[in-house]
């Protein structure tokens, strides 16, 4: 049954290999429970915020609050959109993305996480792909940035695999005390386009485009 309330529970987006959808709070424990197994190696930081390497159980809280968050500041000219990414019906990961004023912009910005036992795997950049499907062919978006640390080579090779191109780079902070050169990137409608996959679905979108300032569904 649609939830009436909040339509972005019904909101999925789905491949041949993963799901993508918003998460109720037990798929939001499941994640949390995954971040407490390990999101990179210890010597290494992929995020701006050392978020993965707090100690339990306030990593596994800071997750479920992250979510929460997202969720209740979400209006039509500033929201995230925060899923889960499902693989043979286990929640291994993140995928999330963002825009201010889109109606206007028409830009977004995302960022994810996998669990460390399902990197290697063509994951990351599966997960990729269902999400520009959804901003590039569902919300109407005609530019998806992204950015990793230059030494973040699993990120930056999804990038590139699927379509993104350098965009400069910029220095920020990385973890609790050191500053990291960050890579930007960018893809454009156009070059979403040339790469465009037929075997990604959208599912409950309709509902949700009023929450985010749209008026209609995109479509190409």
């Amino acid at each position: 049954m649609a939830n009436p309330y909040w339509p972005f529970f019904d909101l999925k987006v789905r491949t041949p290999l993963v799901e993508l959808r918003v998460p109720d709070d037990d798929d939001l424990v499941e994640l949390a429970n995954l971040s407490a197994k390990g999101v990179h190696s210890p010597d290494f930081m992929p995020f701006n915020i050392a978020w993965s390497i707090v100690p339990s159980p306030d990593r596994e809280r800071g997750v479920l609050q992250w979510a929460w968050r997202q969720r209740g500041a979400l209006s039509p000219d500033d929201w995230r959109l925060e899923f889960v990414v499902v693989k043979d019906s286990q929640v291994i990961g993140a995928q999330g993305f963002g825009a201010q004023r889109f109606s206007l912009t028409r830009v977004i910005n995302s960022g994810s996480w996998l669990g460390l036992a399902h990197q290697g795997q063509g994951v990351g950049k599966e997960m990729r792909q269902a999400m520009l499907h959804l901003a590039f062919e569902g919300l109407g978006a005609e530019v998806a940035y992204s950015a990793a640390f230059d030494d973040n080579l699993a990120s930056i090779g999804v990038s590139r695999s699927v379509g993104y191109e350098d965009n400069g780079d910029e220095l920020s902070p990385r973890g609790e005390d050191a500053v990291g050169r960050h890579i930007r990137f960018k893809i454009d409608r156009q070059r979403w386009l040339e790469r465009r996959r037929d075997d990604i679905e959208i599912v409950g979108l309709d509902p949700c485009l009023p929450l985010l300032g749209i008026t209609a569904a995109a479509g190409t």
